[in-house]
């Protein structure tokens, strides 16, 4: 009878214990996190490429300006005033070759589809519109005066045609150069930070350069103000150079003392540049504490001091001052006032720009790391 007994089977694996302990193995792991769905948007790579072309064009125009320029200067030594002083020619020569560069650049850049294109394209066009819109009011008021002269000094020395002819001609060529500069001005830059502007523009960007670049470390009105700062320094240093004119609370430094003051503001610029784009607030402060001073010492100076006699310091003949002295531009201090201007709407974007500098970068990473345990 015990032979007939089954034999023990021994301890026998519970149903479901495997389950269990995978369970919990599975419970300990961290949760995947979704990928997000891409976001439905219109491809817009053919504008893309219209708009970058547009700019590679606007940039050969540019660079064409520069053998313009050059004769220009080979010109000026037949004018009783004599020739260009060679500052003034190779400013103007390394200003077009600088937009020319920009232009081609941010053209090749956006018929790639990149990123940093996209960013600096809709940055400058809307400095481009500002600037734009100061010399379209500028031309407009001034064209006018300029043009009139030319007219009257040409009717004392030979005999004019009729007043009626003549007010008809003044009128269709302040027109023309008044329509002229506001297409290339005004409108360009209006359609460009329309098309730039587009979210489906961006994310055709993002779709096609994948990688994070330079231009996406800072906030997009910040990375305007750097690049203002650092182009801005870049001109004062040619200006240093080519002209040393720098006005200083009430008188005009030439010579040396001039160019040192160019290049500290030069560096200054340079310094809030970079600081502002690393979005330190100490740089911030700086550039709206030292902006009414550059104002106040600009004001000052063009109030008070005499431009044409620091032109006469400078070297210039008797026949340029004169020559500069009947431009209604240089005698009624437009285009100096005009510089007052802009900078006094920059102080005011810095102003604007105080939202994004309410925290140093110390104290935004404290306020994201977790509490402690």
């Amino acid at each position: 009878m015990e032979n007939q007994l089954p034999p023990d089977p021994g301890p026998e694996s519970t149903p479901g214990a495997t389950p269990a302990i995978s369970s919990s193995i599975a419970s300990t792991e961290a949760p995947v996190p979704p990928v997000p769905e891409p976001v439905a948007h219109s491809d817009r790579s053919t504008g893309l490429v219209i708009f970058g072309i547009g700019q590679i064009v606007l940039g050969l125009l540019a660079a064409l300006m520069v053998p313009f320029v050059i004769l220009g200067a080979f010109m000026s030594r037949l004018t009783p005033a004599g020739g260009m002083r060679p500052g003034q020619y190779v400013s103007g020569v390394v200003t077009y070759a600088f937009i020319a560069a920009v232009f081609i650049a941010l053209g090749a850049g956006s018929v790639q589809k990149k990123r940093w294109a996209r960013a600096l394209t809709l940055v400058i066009s809307w400095y481009w519109l500002i600037v734009g819109v100061l010399i379209t009011m500028l031309l407009t008021a001034v064209l006018p005066v300029t043009i009139r002269g030319a007219m009257q000094a040409q009717q004392n020395t030979s005999g004019a045609p009729s007043p009626g002819i003549q007010a008809g001609v003044m009128a269709v060529i302040i027109t023309i150069i008044i329509v002229f500069f506001a297409f290339f001005l005004v409108l360009a830059p209006i359609a460009y930070i329309v098309f730039y502007s587009r979210k489906d523009v961006e994310l055709t960007c993002h779709d096609r350069d994948p990688v994070k670049r330079w231009t996406d470390r800072a906030p997009l009105p910040v990375l305007a103000a750097s690049i203002a700062l650092f182009t801005g320094a870049l001109y004062m240093l040619l200006v240093g150079v080519t002209t040393p004119l720098f006005p200083f609370f009430g008188k005009y430094l030439t010579g040396i003392p001039a160019t040192a003051g160019f290049v500290l503001l030069a560096a200054l610029d340079i310094y809030l540049a970079v600081a502002l784009f690393r979005l330190q607030s100490s740089g911030w402060w700086i550039a709206v504490f030292a902006s009414p001073i550059r104002v106040l010492s600009m004001a000052i100076t063009y109030s008070r001091a005499d431009l044409m006699q620091a032109y006469s310091k400078m070297g210039w003949s008797n026949a340029q001052v004169q020559m500069i002295n009947a431009s209604p531009l240089f005698r009624s201090h437009v285009i100096l006032w005009w510089s007052l201007i802009s900078m006094a709407i920059f102080f005011m974007y810095l102003l604007w720009l105080k939202r994004y500098f309410k925290a140093t970068p110390a104290t935004r990473v404290e306020s994201l790391s977790p509490p402690p345990i």
